[in-house]
């Protein structure tokens, strides 16, 4: 008997902590489900200037983010991080809120292996951009390059093209010697005769170029270069309105380049360190319209396929489930 009711106190001692438990659990979540801007003290969003990233340069240089933001006391950081997995990381880690400007290649990987994330918007698209480059008049096209020794950016849309294009003449990557690079590494060994062909983008292949490489083929009509706006999934359910004013910058910075071109093609040229001749030039590759259309939903679900068949990506998401498009 005297065990019975030593054994029912210990149950009732149980029951009771696991009782406060779940109060306490309940009133944590009350608070995130009622947080208001005025229990944030700032926000983390990427800068991403390159390779032509006209809405951030202009939302940067007229202070935008801070603007708008600032009515409610809140600050606005704007963090140098260009590396789409970096990028990924640095927002899993809750040290991002936005990633504005990442590839789609990172947000879906990065949502695969559990990173809470919600792409909210198109950032550009930007098929004329992506190129492979050659300073070999043996090579005229992706069919061309079997054999040869190819350089750029592994699980990116460089990469996607380079795929893309090879299938396209009957090829597959097995059939190049794909060596993986960043960028200027890439442009460098093209440069130095050390590869055949460059995977190159924006700047960089205007480089190319200017010392005599020449096209093999860009991204159009391959891949279209989706470039998006993601969010931190837990802010977004924290802070649903000050998503929507994010959008709402993103729509007037789009508006003040249509209304200044002249102006944003200056202050693109000042921070890039491109002269207004190559701004102008680039310019005309982007689309920066942020609607997310069913060609970017398929886009991206082409860009999922890519990632799988090429073993970068074992599990995969309803592309659906990893988009919230805020108007």
């Amino acid at each position: 008997m005297k065990i019975f009711i030593k054994n029912q106190r210990v149950i009732s001692m149980i029951m009771m902590s696991l009782m406060t438990l779940f109060i306490l659990s309940g009133c944590t979540n009350n608070k995130v489900t009622n947080a208001t801007p005025e229990t944030l003290d700032e926000i983390n969003i990427t800068y991403v200037k390159a390779p032509l990233n006209v809405p951030s340069i202009v939302q940067k240089h007229q202070g935008l983010f801070e603007e708008e933001f600032g009515k409610d006391n809140i600050g606005v950081n704007l963090l140098e991080i260009t590396s789409g997995p970096e990028q990924t990381q640095a927002l899993a880690a809750g040290e991002l809120d936005f990633l504005n400007a990442v590839g789609g290649t990172s947000a879906i990987l990065a949502a695969a292996n559990g990173v809470d994330l919600q792409v909210i918007s198109v950032y550009s698209r930007a098929p004329k951009a992506f190129m492979i480059l050659t300073n070999s008049d043996k090579i005229q096209s992706a069919a061309d390059l079997e054999g040869k020794k190819v350089a750029g950016p592994k699980g990116t849309v460089l990469h996607q093209l380079l795929i893309t294009a090879l299938d396209t003449n009957g090829l597959s990557e097995s059939d190049v010697e794909y060596i993986a690079m960043d960028i200027p590494s890439a442009l460098s060994a093209l440069m130095n005769g050390s590869i055949d062909a460059a995977l190159l983008a924006g700047p960089a292949a205007l480089q190319a170029m200017a010392a005599g490489a020449e096209i093999v083929t860009t991204g159009e009509g391959l891949v279209e270069g989706t470039i998006v706006v993601a969010v931190r999934g837990e802010f977004l359910r924290e802070y649903p309105d000050l998503v929507k004013r994010f959008a709402k910058i993103q729509k007037e910075s789009i508006k003040f380049m249509q209304d200044n071109i002249e102006e944003a093609y200056r202050i693109t040229a000042e921070e890039t360190g491109l002269t207004i001749e190559n701004v102008k030039m680039m310019y005309e590759w982007y689309d920066f319209d942020p609607t997310i259309k069913p060609s970017d939903i398929e886009e991206l679900k082409l860009t999922q396929e890519f990632l799988k068949e090429n073993g970068m990506l074992d599990k995969t998401i309803n592309i659906e489930d990893l988009v919230t498009a805020i108007e």
